[in-house]
């Protein structure tokens, strides 16, 4: 008769009772064993399984059942009990005759189950007895901090270190993060959290990408941006096309976005010319504006231009510094 001794371990973000077929054939079959109660233990009871928590002594106690009937289950709690299954492996590596050891996965973490952490994390963060600073921020309060954080992500972007992108754009979740969970402790009737962000914003991709969710043809990037923005229209009710546009962006990007919504309704509005009757500012306001439909018209983006020609001007400048 083939001893075994099976390690069962299970993700701790799906509820208990989610076991693969095999889980449950081997958790039913055999008597099971685990360190404390859990709501595992409970849901293996409930469909028939014999468990028994052993608080000490496991590897001694999990011997002398795989001794007594061949094959014997161990529930690893959250943490996957190393430091048992280090212990046995070594036992039975002294003395190969005992049993085999099987590690077997009962279930396994979905796609973005980390994200279930961040959201557990923060929730401690900002919740009585958590951190300090993060319960007396506000959402006005962190609006720079959100700002500076996604021209962190756009820098590593522009220096194409994916590793840094990575890293930056933790950095910008835990501003969503940090809002979500303050949110949750606004008035009644205004309160949101997490989960009402992820559902608006999964209701949004599945309305604006009909030609994936809805069987409709998908056409050419040029058709399927016109049928996201006809959407987009209809779900806003926006009485302009300049409506939605971010003010507070700089200067350079606004007036090229503005200048896009424009001609992507074929409005051709020419930008003011550079009056001489009028102050400076007025005047460089203009030469600007025609510059940026200048970049527009020629397919270069006026706002990453300057960005690039400063940072080389910055280069000069530290070189001449280093010259002096």
């Amino acid at each position: 008769m083939t001893r075994r001794i099976v390690l069962l371990v299970t993700s701790p973000r799906l509820p208990a009772g989610l076991l693969t077929a095999s889980a449950w054939d081997v958790v039913r079959g055999n008597p099971v064993l685990t360190g404390a109660e859990s709501a595992l233990a409970t849901a293996v009871r409930a469909a028939g399984g014999e468990v028994t928590v052993v608080e000490a002594g496991a590897t001694r106690a999990l011997l002398d059942a795989v001794t007594a009937h061949g094959t014997v289950v161990w529930l690893a709690g959250p943490a996957g009990d190393e430091s048992l299954a280090r212990e046995l492996g070594l036992r039975l590596a002294r003395e190969p005759g005992l049993a085999e050891l099987e590690l077997m996965y009962g279930s396994w973490d979905p796609p973005g189950a980390r994200l279930l952490d961040a959201v557990e994390v923060m929730d401690r963060l900002a919740s009585p007895g958590g951190d300090p600073w993060k319960r007396a921020q506000t959402h006005r309060s962190l609006a720079g901090f959100l700002l500076e954080e996604c021209y962190e992500a756009y820098d590593a972007i522009s220096a194409d270190d994916t590793d840094a992108l990575r890293e930056e754009l933790g950095d910008v979740l835990l501003q969503v993060l940090l809002h979500a969970r303050l949110a949750e402790d606004l008035p009644e009737g205004a309160r949101w959290s997490v989960d009402d962000v992820a559902g608006t914003l999964v209701d949004k991709m599945v309305r604006r990408n009909p030609h994936v969710f809805s069987g409709a043809e998908a056409g050419t990037l040029e058709e399927i941006e016109a049928s996201w923005e006809k959407i987009k229209q209809a779900e806003k009710s926006r009485a302009s096309v300049l409506d939605g546009i971010a003010l507070s962006q700089p200067a350079l990007a606004l007036a090229a976005k503005i200048l896009d919504r424009a001609g992507r309704v074929g409005l051709a509005v020419p930008p003011p010319p550079a009056d001489a009757g009028t102050g400076p500012e007025a005047r460089l306001g203009a030469d600007l504006l025609a510059t940026v439909a200048a970049a527009r018209e020629a397919g270069l983006d006026p706002e990453a231009a300057l960005r690039r020609a400063t940072l080389a001007h910055a280069d000069r400048v530290r070189a001449a510094e280093r010259s002096a």
